[in-house]
């Protein structure tokens, strides 16, 4: 068997950023300059997020594998996501890769989700080529940021190694990159060859017996699941025997029924691959992430891919409402749990656990992962509700432990008072302030279940123009009980449709739902109470007309326009006696109990 030796042809790299820092329109100006994506062919702005929900919220949530070719060498690209959130899918592809490119915002420098990311990499012994973006904008700091990037890497524990790392300035959407920033932006050839000479080549054994980790499923309707993953050893051909390696249990056998590989944004069918290269493979009915594709004659497992637990759990339950069944699709337990299920089969940051009787823990990674699934389940046509979410403690050398977030708020200097007080009461410990012209940056460490509810409170302290960055920081011993949420709720105490006239007289106590002609039921919630303790209204209730005139005027009754919820926005802000109801048309806040003379008791 030969020894292992370098592939000079071939380039595996992971690209992370923080969140809007640029890394996935940087991949479209890799695709235009290369000819990966043709000058004639139509391609959307940001084309590696292919999901609706990536589109809508301008935001990465699942790792997309692509390759492009620049003098004859393949660089096979991994764009991963930077909300903390989805880092089961940066964990798992971190092993297919053998360096980073970090992207880092001209401007802003190193943010909380540059820092997760950029762990979960230097954890696994990879060093970083580093792409200060934006740097067209006037307002640029790129030696500042070249400079925090090294202190970030210097607190993260980098190695001497790691710390020598290249400099690329580049602006993605001119689609030009220079390796000094006072020099003429031409081209993004100096990434290129900044990538060809600075990262590394998988060192590997194109001889030995195969060996390949699957690292993400997919689905495809014609093929049925697809495994992503790297060939870590030997070569693999369509239409060969292979042996999966389950975590538990004998090894299974299956034939390659179809072999595929990335081009640019397309996926094409290949006769073989070998050591090295990220593929796709089809033929497998049963496989799960982390599992070991081998020769049949030497099945030689890989290490499991370890993944951080999660940190706050959801209840999944059949929508019991009046309404239940008028707007889905999929309505029954049965169909909740199979859809779930398949969901914790290529969501490795996800856990489903059912409970009791028609109740599904699902447990994930933070508010905006559940809310994802949330949504992306809606769309599909199910129908179901969700219960406010709670932190999943963990014991460590036997002391009660919660899960923290580091807490960056970027405020306006007259509301850094109120952002303070109000992360000081939900137990946040200060790290750092900095003051810049008109604005401060607090950097806070704080409870998850602190930050339950809090960034509808911060956008109204800040009036809008606050930013808060959250990541998960780690595990610190329970810091003592929080306030609840300091308003009530506005029930409905009758079934019907919302009337101006009973809307009108209710507004002033409270901030609506929902407007006017709106069906709703007994218990469900309509609005916000300015002051604590729940309130049942009727808001059915329409005027009596008479056939006498009134001496004076009518008043003229104008509804304010309601707040809309939103999927995180309702789980921040439901309490333990609520649920949220979730319909493909529609998103309703309801009470447990629905009768108020049941809730009294």
């Amino acid at each position: 068997m030969n020894a292992a030796a370098p592939r000079k042809d071939l380039r595996n790299l992971a690209i992370i950023a923080h969140v809007d820092h640029g890394k996935t329109t940087l991949v479209d100006a890799l695709f235009r300059f290369t000819g990966a994506v043709q000058s004639y062919q139509d391609v959307p702005e940001r084309a590696m997020d292919s999901g609706d929900l990536e589109r809508e919220r301008g935001i990465t949530i699942l790792s997309k594998v692509t390759s492009i070719e620049f003098e004859g060498v393949r660089i096979q690209l991994v764009d991963t996501p930077g909300h903390a959130d989805f880092g089961g899918e940066v964990e798992r592809v971190l092993g297919l890769v053998d360096g980073v490119l970090l992207v880092v915002d001209a401007v802003d420098g190193p943010m909380p989700q540059t820092r997760f990311v950029l762990g979960k990499a230097l954890s696994h012994g990879l060093r970083p080529i580093v792409v200060v973006n934006k740097i067209d904008r006037a307002e640029q700091r790129a030696a500042a940021v070249v400079d925090e990037v090294f202190d970030l890497l210097v607190e993260l524990g980098a190695n001497d190694r790691q710390l020598e790392f290249p400099v690329v300035y580049c602006s993605a959407v001119e689609g030009t990159a220079v390796l000094d920033p006072a020099s003429p932006r031409k081209d993004l050839r100096p990434l290129l060859d900044t990538i060809l000479d600075q990262a590394p080549s998988p060192v590997v054994d194109r001889e030995g017996p195969l060996q390949l980790q699957a690292c993400t499923l997919g689905w495809d309707s014609f093929v049925g699941r697809l495994v992503i993953g790297r060939i870590t050893r030997g070569r693999i051909r369509r239409s060969q025997t292979a042996v999966r390696i389950p975590e538990e249990g004998k090894p299974e056998s299956f034939r390659v029924t179809k072999l595929f590989g990335t081009r640019g944004l397309e996926r094409v069918e290949l006769d073989g691959a070998e050591a090295g290269e990220i593929v796709i493979l089809a033929g497998l009915d049963q496989i799960e992430i982390g599992d070991t594709v081998c020769d049949p004659e030497r099945p030689e497992p890989l290490p499991r891919i370890a993944i951080d637990p999660p940190t706050l759990r959801v209840n999944f339950v059949p929508n019991t409402s009046p309404f239940a069944g008028r707007e889905g699709k999929y309505v029954t337990s049965r169909q909740l749990d199979d859809r779930l299920r398949r969901e914790a089969l290529s969501n490795v940051g996800i856990k489903i656990e059912p409970t009791a009787a028609d109740v599904f823990e699902v447990a994930g990674r933070g508010e905006l992962q559940i809310g994802v699934l949330i949504e992306t389940m809606r769309r599909e046509g199910y129908e179901f509700s969700v219960s406010r979410p709670e932190i999943i403690l963990r014991e460590i050398d036997g002391v009660s432990c919660e899960p923290v977030e580091d807490v960056v708020a970027e405020v306006p200097d007259t509301a850094a008072g109120a952002v303070m007080e109000a992360l000081a009461v939900r137990k946040g410990r200060m790290v750092s302030m900095e003051n810049f012209p008109g604005r401060a940056t607090l950097t806070y460490v704080v409870p998850s279940r602190g930050l339950f509810g809090y960034r509808s409170q911060f956008l109204s302290d800040t009036r809008g123009e606050g930013i808060l960055h959250r990541t998960v920081r780690g595990y610190e011993p329970w810091s003592g009980d929080l306030p609840r949420r300091s308003v009530g709720a506005i029930v409905s105490s009758e079934a019907g449709k919302t009337t101006t006239y009973a809307l009108f007289h209710i507004q002033e106590r409270s901030t609506l739902f929902l407007g006017a002609g709106v069906p709703v039921y007994e218990g469900q919630i309509v609005g916000e109470n300015r002051r604590a303790g729940d309130m049942n209204v009727n808001v059915v209730r329409a005027k009596k007309l008479t056939n006498i005139r009134a001496a004076g005027r009518d008043e003229n009754t104008l509804l304010s326009p309601p707040r809309e919820l939103t999927i995180e926005r309702a789980l921040e802000w439901i309490e333990t006696d609520e649920l949220l109801e979730i319909t493909p048309e529609s998103i309703r806040v309801r009470k447990k109990i629905l009768l108020a003379n049941l809730r009294k008791r």
